[in-house]
């Protein structure tokens, strides 16, 4: 089995292991072909991906037991510096100084067996990559290691990190049978799969599912590519995760294999940076589900969901007809996507361009704060009969996302206030505001600011007078 070929991922922090495995043992095929290896990782039966895995991994360790104290070929690492750089060259030689068993530190493992020595490993210390490649765990000097390493690598290309969520980020996917008799007219119009570049709307059959791509996704993908390493992390399984991938990605130009799924990460209901495979001073995360990431916050552009199925607007409690429904989408050049981008521009041109630090002291949360704080920088807002009863402003979230926002907010009106946030017009503030020509807007503008990053027409946030006033 040749790790080179058959690791799904090409990043410098990846290729690192796999050049190294092939150049240092010399690995030969172990009967499992690149596409042979697909096939498996994409095997919807979890019982029988298990099964294949555990083969795999007994037929690697063969493969490592025979061949673990042959010497390295040195003429082959003139040829195993990576794309843009990769720093596969440099671990290598770094690597290579010392074989020996007795001081071999053991950076990772696959299988139980030492990736470098080939003794068998028993700690089980450190995270486990399987997205790279089943059985793949690295310890967690290594990781620190090939942070720093890729780090550097990525900087000196003007590039950062960027994690993306899937369901209700980039797409919206149902089961068929959760169609209503609306929707049925959207079998007649699914795009095909023989094609996937020129299409939005696909019918997986096999997987009992219809997926909708969000408007602009294809260019958000394109031109985010071209600032950020970008990785696809969702709380859906490893099948689900690769198919969408290749919805995305066919031509495998933007993900390169970094797929995270739920089986690989280290905490049950959580999403975490600690298998990433690089720094969180670097990295930026795009999802609709911030509770997902309660060790990452300050990484995080929360996103507005996509609703596009009627499955969807069910599942979050929304009594209200979906796009489907209304066979209407959002829209392509001022949808969620396309505000974004923008954003991501604006941070990528801080971090590169305008910070006087030294560009590894740099971090993008700090940038993300400065970001977030020109929204509603000049706002100062009063709330009126937003809060429960007895419930302390200050902690109330709204009352936080406008403070993140850059906002004032007080409990009391004067002249220096210029928006009343209310949920009804006939409150004693909701006239005041009126009366003064101050905005009177609905809770709405604040979180629609926070998913836009950028303040909100006030007249598309208006507030009426409740019935019993």
């Amino acid at each position: 089995m040749s790790f080179a070929t058959d690791s799904p991922v090409h990043s410098s922090s990846s290729d690192d292991f796999a050049a190294l495995i092939d150049a240092e043992l010399e690995v030969g095929s172990s009967g499992s072909s690149p596409d042979e290896q697909d096939n498996e990782e994409e095997e919807v039966n979890a019982d029988s991906d298990d099964d294949d895995s555990d083969d795999e991994e007994d037929d690697s360790n063969d493969d490592l037991n025979d061949h673990r104290n042959k010497r390295c070929k040195t003429e082959k690492l003139d040829d195993l510096e990576g794309p843009q750089g990769s720093t596969s060259q440099g671990l290598i030689e770094e690597k290579l100084v010392s074989l020996n068993k007795d001081t071999c530190t053991h950076p990772g493992s696959f299988g139980q067996m030492c990736i470098l020595c080939g003794q068998r490993v028993d700690d089980e210390s450190g995270v486990t990559f399987g997205y790279i490649h089943k059985g793949l765990r690295l310890g967690n000097d290594e990781i620190v290691r090939l942070r720093s390493t890729d780090m550097k690598n990525l900087l000196r290309h003007k590039k950062l990190y960027l994690v993306l969520d899937l369901d209700h980020t980039l797409l919206n996917s149902t089961q068929l049978n959760h169609l209503t008799a609306e929707e049925e007219y959207l079998k007649g119009q699914s795009d095909s799969l023989q094609d996937v570049s020129k299409g939005s709307l696909f019918m997986l059959e096999f997987m009992h599912m219809m997926t909708k791509l969000r408007p602009f996704v294809r260019t958000f993908l394109k031109e985010a590519s071209e600032m950020f390493e970008m990785y696809i992390y969702t709380m859906g399984d490893r099948p689900y995760a690769l198919e969408m991938a290749k919805l995305l990605d066919p031509k495998k130009e933007y993900f390169n294999g970094r797929v995270i799924s739920r089986d690989d990460g280290t905490q049950k209901h959580q999403k975490g940076l600690d298998v990433v495979l690089g720094q969180d001073s670097a990295v930026v995360i795009l999802d609709d589900t911030e509770n997902a990431w309660t060790k990452h916050k300050d990484n995080l552009i929360l996103m507005e969901r996509y609703h596009f199925f009627a499955s969807s607007c069910r599942q979050f409690g929304f009594d209200c007809r979906s796009l489907s429904q209304l066979k209407s989408d959002e829209s392509e050049p001022d949808g969620a996507l396309a505000s974004i981008l923008k954003i991501l521009r604006q941070i990528h041109h801080i971090f590169f361009d305008e910070l006087d630090s030294d560009l590894a002291s740099r971090d993008v949360r700090q940038v993300l704060k400065t970001v977030r704080k020109e929204v509603l920088k000049d706002c100062k807002i009063v709330f009126s009969r937003v809060f429960p009863t007895k419930f302390q402003p200050e902690n109330h979230l709204l009352w936080k996302m406008a403070e993140q926002l850059g906002a004032t907010c007080s409990t009391e009106t004067d002249s220096s206030v210029t928006h009343v946030v209310s949920m009804d017009a006939g409150t004693e503030k909701s006239r005041w505001a009126v009366k003064e020509n101050k905005f009177l807007v609905h809770p709405r503008w604040i979180e629609a600011a926070n998913f836009f990053w950028q303040k909100q027409p006030e007249e598309k946030f208006p507030v009426s007078q409740t019935k019993n006033q």
